[in-house]
């Protein structure tokens, strides 16, 4: 998605002037359409670029986990009309203490190379992932299992590590293998849909350039990449395919854009048959639904934007001047003015489409009173210079990046200047590398359907999406009570508290809950948008 776990690379934006120049002087559907369609022929995609070669354990964001959906199987599979986890790859996951897991696979199940998915493709796939010196952004997901500190490095260069397995994968035969975690883990069956648990064929496993492999993936998945380029990258349908989620159609391209309203505007004049961004202007009067009648879509979400406080820039370890910058933002204003209604202001970290969400975690820190946020801001000392609010410039972000900085000046009086970078993956690149200061735009499409996918990934100590390197010992500690829970209400209770910390230390700001807009050609039908927010490709079909 999807950082699905993904840093969500595009948003779109609708035009408001007024909001911008004095700057502060949702709709709801099923998400799918239906209609008889036909078998076979072809379909194009709205695409960005990936970060990463297309490998399960380095890609966390959605550009790259778009593809990768579409072309891996995991041991479970979530559900595109309920985000439900159902059993993939997997025969049967059982445990009788939520810390020894037996997996027992499928028979018959293929790779798209023609081999077969074995239990070793797991275990030794989820080995290479949490080896600390291959440097895999997801290796944080294999933290519960036993044996994964000592896969981590122990030289400042990080070449070595003790050991290059861990202890907690076991394969029994060729269609079972065991898990054992360091504690009890009350939801690691949910979590094992996520793309960082997908296997890996043997030829990936013995191939000594895998970067190269992750040009054209090699996936279990219901299709498989046959072109992979800087303009467009094409999956066709994978005919040996052996899972219950066989597509209709025979290929899909996925046509990289830059301009979120080139894409809108080949929807419209039938050149593209999906978009899952509505660009700037068309959400104003709901102008989008008149472009494309008949041919558009609405549903709520797994996904919440925030604003992440760089970890390089000292000023902002302050409490206080975080909790001013975010009570001077008037979310309501922002997501009804340049929004049109489609977002939600967001009252903590986590997306109400989960279990487990509780809304008020923010308290009054995310609840504009611009009298409260000077006081705060003035006690705090200010901010001194410059302060950037780095966004990407292929998302459609700049006019909500415009209205935030413009009511942090007429609020608190901050020098505020909006820095935007090319693209997604330039984005990404920074923000990985430490090389911002400021604030940057975050976005969390949710991997699976838990509150702590909302919380662990992102927030606790070390973990992969830990951009503003946020560290709480209670806070982290809390997780772990949470994840060892006995029952699914007193896990939820638990990391209701963790994230009640966040509300205290304010790692970052919550701007808004998004429900995700889309369109579609004339061309397509049984459209339908996942509760991820991605396109359930095996569903569409060809009128």
């Amino acid at each position: 998605m999807r950082v699905r776990t993904r840093s969500i690379a595009a948003v779109a934006l609708a035009s408001s002037v007024a909001l911008l120049a004095a700057a502060c002087g949702g709709q709801s559907g099923t998400g799918s359409t239906t209609a008889q369609g036909q078998e076979g022929g072809e379909i194009s995609v709205r695409g960005c670029t990936p970060e990463n070669p297309l490998i399960p354990t380095n890609t966390n964001e959605v550009c790259g986990g778009n593809v990768l959906d579409a072309v891996t199987a995991k041991l479970v599979h979530y559900n595109s009309d309920t985000a439900k986890p159902e059993n993939d790859i997997a025969e049967s996951i059982e445990t009788t203490d939520n810390q020894n897991f037996t997996i027992k696979l499928k028979t018959g199940y293929k790779f798209s190379d023609g081999t077969e998915v074995k239990a070793h493709n797991f275990v030794d796939a989820w080995n290479w992932g949490a080896y600390g010196p291959n440097g895999q952004l997801n290796s944080y997901f294999f933290e519960p299992i036993e044996g994964f500190a000592d896969t981590q490095c122990t030289d400042e260069a990080c070449k070595t590590a003790k050991s290059e397995t861990m202890s907690g994968l076991k394969v029994v035969d060729d269609y079972t293998f065991t898990i054992k975690t360091t504690s009890p883990v009350s939801n690691l069956p949910v979590r094992l849909g996520y793309t960082a648990f997908a296997p890996q064929s043997d030829a990936f496993l013995n191939a000594s350039d895998k970067t190269e492999l992750g040009k054209l993936p090699i996936g279990a998945g219901p299709f498989k990449v046959t072109s992979n380029t800087a303009t467009e990258i094409v999956i066709e349908k994978f005919a040996d395919y052996s899972g219950s989620n066989k597509p209709h159609v025979d290929k899909v391209t996925f046509k990289i854009y830059n301009d979120t309203s080139a894409a809108f505007n080949d929807v419209v004049a039938n050149n593209l048959d999906l978009t899952d961004v509505i660009p700037a202007d068309q959400l104003v009067g709901d102008a989008w639904k008149s472009q494309l009648p008949d041919r558009n879509g609405s549903r709520e979400t797994g996904i919440i934007q925030v604003m992440t406080f760089s970890s390089k820039d000292t000023q902002l370890k302050n409490v206080d001047l975080r909790r001013a910058l975010s009570m001077a933002i008037d979310r309501d204003l922002i997501t009804k003015q340049i929004f049109n209604g489609a977002r939600t202001p967001a009252t903590g970290w986590v997306s109400p489409v989960v279990d487990g969400y509780k809304a008020g975690a923010c308290g009054d820190n995310c609840t504009f009173n611009k009298d409260e946020a000077k006081k705060l801001y003035d006690a705090a000392g200010g901010y001194d210079g410059t302060l950037l609010l780095s966004v990407n410039g292929d998302g459609g972000h700049k006019l909500w990046a415009d209205a935030v900085c413009n009511q942090w000046k007429a609020n608190l009086g901050v020098d505020c200047k909006v820095n935007i970078t090319p693209d997604f993956k330039t984005l990404r690149q920074q923000i990985n590398n430490r090389e911002l200061t400021g604030l940057f735009r975050s976005g969390w499409q949710m991997d699976y359907p838990s509150i702590e996918n909302f919380l662990t990934p992102i927030y606790a100590t070390g973990a992969s999406s830990n951009d503003g390197d946020y560290s709480n010992a209670n806070f982290d500690a809390k997780l772990k009570e949470a994840a060892a829970a006995t029952s699914s209400d007193e896990a939820n209770t638990l990391y209701q508290e963790a994230e009640q910390i966040l509300g205290q230390d304010m790692p970052t700001i919550p701007q808004w809950y998004q429900n995700s807009q889309f369109g579609y050609s004339t061309k397509v039908t049984n459209v339908k948008m996942t509760p991820f927010s991605t396109w359930d490709l095996s569903a569409v079909q060809v009128k």
